[in-house]
């Protein structure tokens, strides 16, 4: 096995077993598969066997499984035996095989190796190992997390503080390369919180510039835990601040005071109107407390306003059916279809498959999927296929992916795995030429992950 070969199928989850099929292996009793393909350079397997021995306490065999993973360096599997290790309460090891990549120039080992120091009574040795790269973000984080175990959180303040510049202006959440100034300044409201510190902690977070990161936003969050709402109310009332005003309406929900929150969103002048999110936030509160009808209207508002925007016609559509309301869902669909002067794209036009389905039945929507100009490409096979899978007609979703087998392999191999046919289902994904290798030193991927 190879380390680059190992990281390039498991992220692009190509030319080997990925990890729903294993499960769905397992579930439907394949355990012997599921060990073979393991000791044959299936990752996914080796972790998900060696996980099944571990419950059944037999480590040594679950070491057996990860072990030539490991030898390759591998950080996926390092981590992952590292977990097992520290499990078996064998913390040593586990500390041993993270430091070996660590002193070997991995860059995610040290944030690994600290966090584990730190959770077995070495949060000292960890904190100074990482107060000479405070100014990695992920690092600066991982410090202020050991800091409240050592004891030494005035200490990353002063670190933290020192690296914050009044001149700075970020145009972007990653404009730094290293630790910005609004990262900085939420580490240190992290850690005057946890002191007891909330004034001074809200106090630092107004400082910042860019106030949500990732869909969060941790001023409304501190604000919701300690029970700010009035405060929370008047920032989720500033523009922009979405995440504040769904943390204030999950708050408000969460007491009971459904009426609340549902005005928090201010459907006819407030952000459901503005924000398509926020519309979407306000129908999954009004479907979750029983006004389903109102839901949809809430959703048929924002497809209205933005009919080219498939998730927001998804979303629709899924209440629809959901509401047991599918010809309302199609009743919309055909008079935007009107509207652009005939049938949509198969981009737009696939969501309608399960109305008709409801409607009138699977053969109708599936003999209406194959009339669309779009209907015989391997996109549209997965939606047909779904629409069999769903009624249990598992034969027919099969052939209708097997005529675009290289391009629907991993779903052609978990209808394959329901029906039996196990190895013509590793046979489908495992068919695939391995990728060209390139040369590289590096034994991990600086690639992102999307």
């Amino acid at each position: 096995m190879d380390a680059t070969d190992l990281d390039y199928r498991a992220r692009t989850r190509s030319g080997c077993i990925p990890p729903e099929l294993v499960s769905r292996l397992l579930e439907r009793g394949h355990d012997d598969v599921v060990e073979l393909q393991a000791g044959r350079g299936e990752w996914f397997c080796a972790l998900a066997w060696a996980r099944v021995l571990s419950g059944q306490g037999r480590e040594a065999d679950a070491w057996e499984a990860l072990a030539p993973y490991v030898a390759t360096g591998w950080w996926t599997a390092v981590v992952a035996a590292a977990e097992l290790l520290e499990g078996w309460g064998r913390i040593d090891e586990a500390i041993d095989v993270t430091r070996i990549r660590m002193e070997a120039g991995h860059p995610m080992a040290l944030e690994a190796y600290a966090r584990l120091l730190a959770r077995h009574g070495r949060a000292e040795e960890a904190f100074n190992l990482l107060v000479p790269h405070v100014d990695d973000w992920v690092l600066a984080t991982t410090l202020v997390d050991v800091a409240s175990v050592a004891g030494r959180d005035e200490e990353a303040v002063a670190l933290l503080a020192a690296r914050i510049r009044a001149d700075h202006c970020c145009d972007g959440p990653w404009c730094c390369r290293g630790l910005d100034p609004d990262t900085a300044l939420g580490l240190l409201a992290t850690i005057r919180e946890r002191q007891g510190h909330i004034v001074e902690a809200i106090a630092l977070l107004r400082r910042r510039q860019i106030t949500s990161v990732n869909g969060r936003d941790q001023l409304a969050g501190l604000l919701a835990r300690h029970g700010r709402i009035e405060e929370l109310r008047a920032y989720a009332a500033l523009d922009g601040h979405g995440e504040a005003v769904q943390q204030l309406a999950e708050l408000l929900e969460e007491d009971s005071d459904v009426k609340g929150a549902i005005a928090v969103y201010g459907q006819a002048d407030g952000p459901a109107a503005r924000d398509p999110n926020a519309a979407y936030e306000l129908a999954q509160l009004l479907t979750r407390n029983g006004r389903g009808a109102d839901a949809i209207a809430v959703m048929r508002a924002q497809a209205d306003a933005h009919p080219n925007d498939d998730w927001i016609l998804h979303a629709l559509s899924e209440l629809c059916l959901g509401q047991d309301r599918p010809a309302d869902g199609l009743a919309h669909l055909d008079a935007l279809d009107a509207q652009r002067g005939g049938e949509g794209e198969w981009e737009l036009y696939w969501m309608r498959l399960p109305l008709i389905a409801a409607c009138s039945g699977i053969d109708e929507a599936v003999k209406r999927a194959r009339a669309h100009p779009e209907g015989n490409t391997w996109y549209a096979a997965e939606h047909i296929a779904h629409l069999f899978a769903g009624a249990g007609r598992i034969e027919e979703a099969v052939a209708v992916l097997r005529q675009h087998d290289r391009r629907n392999s991993h779903d052609l191999a978990g209808y394959l795995v329901d029906l039996g046919r196990v190895e013509e289902a590793l046979t489908t994904l495992l068919h695939k030429t391995p990728p060209p290798v390139v040369p590289t030193t590096h034994l991990w991927s600086e690639e992102p992950p999307f």
